[in-house]
């Protein structure tokens, strides 16, 4: 704890009297010069004691030897008086700590956090990146939707859709230049989707192409978005969320019937992938994202892409039952040469938002944490690895006690990580974390605000460390 200690102006008045009193002394036994009686009062504002010291001439002038004398006396009485101020928090900027990647190694698994664009102006962010994390995820920029150019697909002399990765490109070869690795994030994803990448001419007003038309341009999509950052940046992109939150929530979502929940709808919304690509679009775009990992690896043999399946939600039981339906589906779509059905996918993405959603109610239930020790068990039960993709720990208050629970939560969630990783397992192998750094600017209408929190990082406004934080690395630290 920093402790500020001050010394009373009171010393340094005193021994101005006192020499003030030698300098005069000469003069005063010539002159005649009355006796002066001298006050001095301070005031110490954080204890509100007053202390008042008189200082009063001898009758007779004392020498130059006893004004010295008393003069010492003084300051040592008031320097032996030291006032301390309360004890405030201990401030430890992101850089007080060695790398949370590599503690984290030890346990089996890599430490990502997620960029965007804008961050890309921060520097102070790309800064605490660099130093704890092992890997990034660009939040909205290597999605199909930020990818896509219509203008230019328009006119696309194959008429197979063409992409702009100016600004994912950025945030890949920052992750590059700092020796980190890329969750690409994501490939297929039917929230905000762009309509007209489903229509003729890719015109927003054109006719739904049929199916055979979109199976092809999301098999092209796929295989050049994959293969442009292979071939750019060697490497740096190790892993992709080939289908993202295809699981719906509730029986409105889904056809009746359907053991996986395969969404047709999102809030009332079509899927597009659905319908006009089929409802067997998660297995196909996996099986294409398959396909075109294979092709690299025959240019390049050191290429090594894992492929996920990434969902919100995923520790609920009813959910996760279903998109362990859709994971066995994948995985038993297509055969190799020899008849063997082929893996597909190679893990699981948890998201993880974990609390209630938009209020305090619900935010660091010890009930959660078991759901996601069963929930991370039985996906590796089915041979997948498991990412926990998009972490926020959401808390929406910031007295002391609450950060103090936040943080507690935050280690035992990373003891139930490390565990299932013990006595040599990969079970667990990337843990990332959206929820990084407080916002306690969001209005509560926001929608940051109600998947993660205003104070639900391991970082607070400033970059400065948090119990959550040294929680976490505490954990990490244990060999």
């Amino acid at each position: 704890m920093y402790k500020r200690r001050r010394k009373s102006f009171l010393a340094l008045v005193l021994c101005l009297v006192l020499v003030a009193s030698v300098w005069g002394c000469g003069s005063e036994s010539e002159n005649n010069v009355a006796t002066e009686t001298v006050e001095t009062e301070t005031t110490m504002a954080e204890n509100s004691n007053v202390k008042e010291t008189e200082i009063q001439s001898e009758t007779e002038p004392e020498t130059e030897s006893e004004v010295e004398t008393k003069a010492e006396e003084v300051v040592e009485t008031v320097e032996s008086e030291t006032f301390e101020e309360e004890e405030e928090p201990e401030i430890e900027y992101f850089e007080a700590y060695p790398s949370l990647n590599e503690q984290a190694l030890w346990s089996g698994f890599s430490m990502g956090t997620c960029m965007s664009y804008q961050n890309m102006g921060y520097s102070a962010y790309k800064d605490m990146c660099a130093w704890h994390f092992g890997s990034l995820s660009a939040t909205n920029e290597m999605k199909a939707y930020s990818l896509l150019d219509q203008a230019k697909s328009k006119k696309s002399p194959n008429g197979m859709p063409v992409m702009n990765y100016e600004k994912a490109d950025e945030i890949v070869a920052f992750a590059q230049e700092n020796g980190m690795g890329v969750r690409g994030h994501v490939l297929v994803w039917d929230a905000s989707m762009s309509d007209w990448f489903f229509r003729e001419g890719y015109n927003s007003n054109g006719a739904y192409v049929d199916k055979a038309t979109m199976k092809a341009r999301l098999q092209y999509y796929i295989e050049e978005v994959m293969t442009h950052f292979e071939e750019k940046f060697p490497g740096v992109v190790y892993c992709w969320d080939v289908v993202n939150e295809a699981v719906g929530d509730n029986e409105s979502d889904y056809a009746a019937g359907d053991a996986r929940h395969v969404r047709t709808l999102r809030s009332g919304k079509e899927n597009l992938f659905y319908k006009y690509v089929g409802e067997d679009y998660v297995e196909l775009s996996f099986l294409y994202a398959r396909n075109t990992v294979e092709k690299l690896q025959k240019k390049n043999p050191a290429v090594d892409i894992k492929l996920f399946y990434n969902d919100y939600s995923t520790f609920y039981d009813a959910k996760r039952d279903a998109i362990c339906e859709l994971l066995k589906s994948v995985n038993s779509y297509a055969k190799d040469d020899k008849g063997n059905y082929r893996k597909l996918c190679d893990g699981m993405g948890m998201q993880s938002y974990i609390g209630g959603y938009g209020k305090q109610s619900g935010c660091m239930n010890s009930g959660d944490l078991a759901k996601v020790e069963k929930a991370i068990q039985i996906y590796a039960d089915l041979g997948l690895e498991v990412h926990v993709t998009e972490l926020a720990v959401r808390n929406y208050k910031d007295d002391e006690e609450t950060l103090k629970k936040h943080g507690e939560f935050y280690g035992k969630l990373f003891e139930i990580y490390k565990n299932a990783n013990a006595d040599g397992k990969k079970v667990v192998t990337n843990v990332t974390i959206w929820g990084i750094q407080d916002n306690p600017y969001m209005e509560t209408t926001e929608y940051s605000y109600r998947m993660s929190g205003p104070y639900c990082g391991l970082f607070d406004k400033s970059l400065c460390v948090k119990s959550a934080f040294r929680n976490v690395y505490e954990v990490l630290s244990e060999q």
